[in-house]
């Protein structure tokens, strides 16, 4: 570096270097600007300063100069590199790899940009590459022990693990028989730890046990030791060894499931499903008899039998898990038991059993010796509440929490379960005031804001939300605060009510805000791939590389992917040009349509007065006196997000995404099928309607794709390009092997599939729907297979209990569809009467008992709340409905 300068601008350059890597950026450009003055085309310097720049956000500066160095030196190593963590500062590692191996070309053996290489080759996951860049710095600098490891965890990741083992045992042939010294002991034995889990994976049992042992004396971390230990027994067979040594794992941790499932693995009792036989379940249950006895402290002991007790031993087992929790006042106990919910036959047991327990709490016997304390009866009743709620007994969910908030009007987990019920009972407005009312016992709880929060968005109440979530958040750009914290269940919530609504240029933002999130995790795992190999964290950092492979198959990435190309198709069918408004406002009268107008300039002007005032905060005078400008957000209302000229290309992009890390879920299948029927693309649609077919034929969204795809097939024009016949020799070909279809026509197929499920409301509506599609003149047909649905109670001895069988979720969906595709209003109407019937507490079909119809029916008259602050009126959109102390105004006038 610098070679081609006199002594003196040698030494200032080497102070450039230094400067950089000190970040003392004004000292660096200092030297740089002295040498420049004297030789200004001098290419390792110029792009030393572009460098400098870059550092302090001169980034178009940064560029020119780096350019221009490389273009009056491309010969220079230096040169090269320092384009290339230009383009890496920027995540452009493409590029930043190009650039890398260019600087290589001109100085092979440079270490430093052989390490920076490998790092992004490690990002990029170019495996190959990564194990070459590796042996080649093992190879310079074989006495450095991060090389030795660097080119094991590199075969490792390649799939080669017999090779990373080879390379690990030849790096401990280098050491000394009294290493390691104690200052790198926990190091060391991480090291050894990962050797014997790649031996593990690669089936050298034996060799990896005995090696195991071997080492003891040299490994730290003894809990792990011991966990590795009986994995190996139980792998090799020496169920018996493996099964003392999980019971020494129990003294140490009496409540970790997995030693329990351990253990039952050894005795040959686990079974993946559940299920289980009589003698089987008999051996279980003396197992953990004998268990309890030696670990009475442990819960863990006592609930995992209630998974597989059946009758009365069951009915004991809970009566012995549940009255002491009870007593205690456990609010998550029923969280604790909600998946015996699913098992047939348990939640009947439980229901009498809690209500015995009520009836006893209730009942002073003369002879009873022990005395309840009065919250035994606050925490069954809150337990009834949820397990009525579970089973959609709405009526007698808010009966008990009812009760439960007159005994102990103070218990904020009583206005939360409250909430939750008022939420799936469908009265969504309810649910927001009351999670609210539980907010303002609590201002200092950040989880019963967040749930607040939620309710609020849930109910389209955005302004609402917005000023209730920045609570949390520090003082300044609070929008940004969140956005930075990746807080992605508000983005999300909020994206979806934006959506509800029809706002789909902020729907849009917040669901892409949710992707960048993702984006930047992908990002974050950078400064691992050095620290991991520095500090010796090995089997975490192999975990995490696997974590970060599978990130987009988590289920808010699938969310926000989908709710962007919902967002999109909607852009597509209804272009910015022909907005629904517009259509809807010819049936409007001229002073409506001027009252609209109005409305629609003064939030217009609100939004520029709000923007101003948050342009003029986030460039504000921090506390030390600096000034810090923030960046304002161009587009805060994703207007520009609108504008795109080709929605479906860009729906398309997360389609993609979708379809690579959810190929199993039925929505990336649909959304698919969706996007590509818009797009004309025959074959992509048919592989849509495939993979829809393998995963579940028999949903109806399946058959509605497989009705519609064939349909518009039969509908097209006969073919003439040679691409066009291709496609039709495919389809003929195909055709035959969908077994809905074999020798059948669309309508017979439809008929077959009514057949099959008669008695489904869904199912129903989805032959009653492609019945119009194939034969509009059967619209009235259509309506009455509709119509003639009836909703039937389910069994008690099912895993519900009684409830009825319909969901107010696919309620409106039919309603949606009676409306909007059949186009029938009065068949619509009669659909919402009788749903009303069936949900009382729905505000959209305005039940008898919603919030929405007793505002009317009391003219808004104001309740007094429980704990004397907050009300609960309908809750309106307003910048003023907020004051300081946490308390919502809005709520005045709302009786439930």
């Amino acid at each position: 570096m610098g070679a081609s300068l006199p002594p003196k601008e040698a030494n200032l350059f080497k102070l450039i270097v230094k400067s950089y890597e000190t970040k003392q950026y004004k000292k660096g450009l200092k030297a740089a600007d002295a040498i420049l003055k004297k030789f200004p085309d001098h290419g390792e310097t110029l792009s030393m300063k572009g460098l400098t720049l870059n550092c302090m956000d001169r980034k178009s500066e940064a560029y020119e100069l780096v350019r221009l160095g490389l273009k009056n030196d491309v010969k220079s190593h230096v040169c090269w590199h320092v384009y290339g963590l230009l383009y890496r500062s920027d995540r452009e590692y493409r590029e930043a790899i190009k650039c890398y191996r260019n600087a290589l070309k001109r100085d092979p053996d440079n270490i430093e940009i052989l390490r920076d290489l490998s790092l992004l080759q490690a990002q990029m996951r170019d495996l190959t590459g990564f194990v070459e860049t590796r042996q080649q710095l093992l190879t310079l600098k074989p006495n450095h022990r991060m090389n030795w490891i660097g080119f094991a965890v590199a075969h490792h990741l390649n799939s080669n693990g017999a090779k990373a083992v080879e390379i690990l045992e030849a790096y401990e042939g280098t050491l000394e028989d009294d290493y390691p010294p104690d200052n790198e002991r926990c190091e060391h034995g991480e090291m050894l730890l990962y050797k014997i889990s790649l031996l593990e994976e690669c089936g050298f049992l034996e060799r990896a046990l005995e090696e195991l042992h071997k080492k003891e004396p040299k490994i730290v971390d003894k809990l792990a030791y011991k966990e590795q230990e009986v994995s190996l027994l139980v792998k090799l067979g020496r169920l018996e060894e493996g099964a003392n040594l999980y019971k020494v794992l129990l003294k140490m941790n009496s409540d970790n499931y997995r030693y329990y499932e351990g253990l039952q693995k050894c005795f040959g009792l686990y079974s993946e499903n559940g299920n289980y036989s009589a003698d089987e379940i008999d051996r279980l249950d003396a197992l953990y008899k004998s268990l309890a006895e030696q670990y009475t402290w442990s819960s863990a002991v006592k609930r995992i039998p209630l998974d597989f007790l059946q009758g009365d031993k069951f009915r004991e087992a809970a009566v012995n898990y549940i009255k002491p929790l009870l007593t205690k006042g456990v609010p998550s106990l029923f969280s604790d038991l909600s998946p015996l919910y699913d098992h047939p036959g348990k939640a009947d047991i439980l229901e009498l059993l809690i209500l015995e327990l009520e009836h006893s709490i209730r009942t002073r016997y003369p002879d009873r010796t022990e005395k309840e304390p009065p919250s035994t009866l606050l925490w069954t009743l809150f337990f009834l509440a949820q397990h009525y709620d579970r089973r959609g007994q709405y009526d007698v969910a808010l009966s008990k929490i009812d009760e439960a908030i007159q005994h102990t009007p103070t218990v904020i987990d009583l206005y939360s379960v409250k909430s939750r019920i008022l939420k799936h009972a469908g009265d969504l407005v309810a649910a927001a005031s009351f999670a609210d009312e539980a907010r303002c016992l609590d201002l200092a709880d950040r989880y019963i804001n967040s749930e607040s929060v939620k309710r609020m968005l849930q109910a389209d109440q955005v302004a609402l939300a917005e000023k209730t979530v920045v609570l949390f958040t520090k003082d300044g750009d609070q929008h940004n605060n969140l956005h930075d914290m990746q807080c992605m269940w508000y983005e999300l919530a909020s994206g979806e009510s934006y959506f509800r609504q029809g706002d789909l240029g902020r729907a849009l933002k917040k669901f892409l805000a949710v992707e960048k999130h993702y984006a930047d995790i992908t990002e974050d795992q950078f400064d691992f791939h050095s620290y991991c190999l520095r500090k010796m964290t090995l089997r975490a950092y192999v975990e995490m590389l696997k974590f970060q492979d599978r990130l987009h198959s988590h289920a808010y990435f699938h969310k926000a992917a989908a709710g962007a190309i919902r967002c999109y198709l909607k852009l597509y069918d209804s272009p910015l040009n022909s907005p629904p408004e517009e259509e809807d406002n010819t049936s409007k009268t001229p002073s409506q349509k001027k009252k609209m107008k109005k409305q629609r300039k003064a939030e217009r002007a609100k939004k520029e007065a709000e923007e101003k005032n948050e342009e003029s905060s986030a460039s504000g005078i921090s506390k030390s006196g600096k000034r810090h400008l923030k960046p304002v957000d161009p587009d805060p209302y994703g207007e520009k997000l609108l504008q795109t000229e080709d929605p479906l290309s860009e729906a398309s992009k997360y389609l993609k995404l979708l379809q690579k890390n959810s190929p199993d879920s039925l929505e990336t299948h649909l959304l698919s099928f969706e996007v590509n029927m818009r797009k004309q693309r025959i074959l992509l649609a048919f592989k849509a309607v495939k993979q829809l077919l393998r995963l579940d034929a028999e949903n109806p969204d399946s058959h509605r794709c497989l009705i519609k795809f064939f349909h518009k097939v039969s509908s097209m024009a006969a073919p003439e390009t040679d691409a066009e016949k291709l496609v039709w020799s495919v389809l003929e070909a195909e055709r035959p092997y969908i077994s809905q279809l074999q020798e059948k026509t669309l309508s017979e197929a439809n008929k077959i599939f009514l057949g099959k499920h008669e008695d489904s409301l869904m199912h129903r509506v989805a032959v009653a729907e492609m019945l119009y599609t194939l034969d509009p003149t059967k619209k009235l047909e259509a309506v009455k297979l509709i119509e003639d649905s009836s909703n039937k109670v389910v069994p008690t001895n099912g895993a519900l209990g009684p409830v009825m069988e319909w969901k107010l979720k696919d309620c409106i969906a039919v309603y949606k569809l009676l409306d909007k595709v059949l186009i029938d209003q009065d068949v619509a109407l009669r659909w919402k009467v009788r749903c009303a019937g069936y949900f009382p507490y729905s505000t959209y079909f305005e039940g008898s008992r919603s919030s929405a119809v007793n505002n009317l029916l009391n003219n808004q008259d104001i309740t007094t709340s429980v704990n004397g602050g907050t009300s609960h009126p309908e809750i309106k959109q307003s910048a003023n409905s907020f004051i300081p102390n946490g308390k919502l105004e809005a709520f005045k006038n709302l009786a439930i």
